[in-house]
């Protein structure tokens, strides 16, 4: 139990907080910009435009079968040095996060247009309704019960895949926790499990409310 006053050095806490403050806004920024590219990318997915569909679909399995990984280090290494971009390690990480978040997004968005009933668009039309009074006020409104749950779930994802950050130098809150053990290492050695265990009480608190909130917007749907 000695190892656990690590924790109680001076400047762990203060420094996991600030860590933790990194992620928050890494995964908020990228959640936030990938709302409108995926509206966008699963609105372009259901066009009849065979090169539309055919570009989305490229874009949608390249971000797939990529390893986020390998993203990270094709956006950072790659383009911003081939293309001479000023793009930190913090640029590319919510670079890659929005194109992935994106990509992800667009296919519930599509989806969940697809799963409506052709009779709904047909109903609309018969009572009057022009296409954007169809889609703003039928089809959208049950699309988003179909996609909310899940859209949260993405967002959980994406705070958990921040951590990736730190192998580019993102000094979010996993690379805090290496710096403050490897500065530790000898007066603590076993100050690793707590270190650790606090990370992890961190992203449980961060991500256990929108895991709570999907369930329950499943849950009161499903019912209605």
């Amino acid at each position: 139990m000695q190892s656990a006053n690590i924790l109680l050095q001076p400047g762990v806490m203060p420094r996991l907080l600030q860590g933790l403050w990194v992620t928050i806004w890494l995964a908020a920024v990228s959640v936030a910009l990938s709302v409108p590219v995926g509206l966008v990318t699963g609105w372009l997915m259901t066009l009849r435009n065979p090169v539309i569909r055919v570009i989305m679909r490229i874009y949608l399995d390249f971000i797939r079968i990529m390893p986020q990984l390998a993203l990270l280090f094709i956006a950072f290494y790659g383009l911003a040095r081939a293309w001479n971009w000023n793009l930190d390690a913090t640029g590319a990480c919510a670079f890659v996060f929005v194109l992935w978040g994106g990509a992800e997004l667009g296919d519930l968005v599509r989806g969940a247009l697809e799963s409506i009933p052709a009779i709904q668009y047909e109903s609309s039309y018969m009572l009057g309704l022009s296409n954007w009074q169809t889609f703003t006020h039928v089809i959208l409104p049950q699309a988003v019960r179909r996609l909310l749950p899940a859209s949260v779930n993405l967002a959980t994802r994406i705070v958990k895949t921040t951590s990736l950050a730190t192998l580019l130098g993102v000094v979010e809150v996993i690379k805090v926790g290496q710096q403050i053990i490897d500065a530790h290492r000898f007066d603590y050695p076993a100050g690793t499990l707590w270190v650790y265990g606090v990370i992890f009480a961190m992203y449980f608190v961060v991500c256990w409310p929108l895991s709570m909130a999907a369930r329950y917007l499943e849950k009161r749907w499903a019912n209605e």
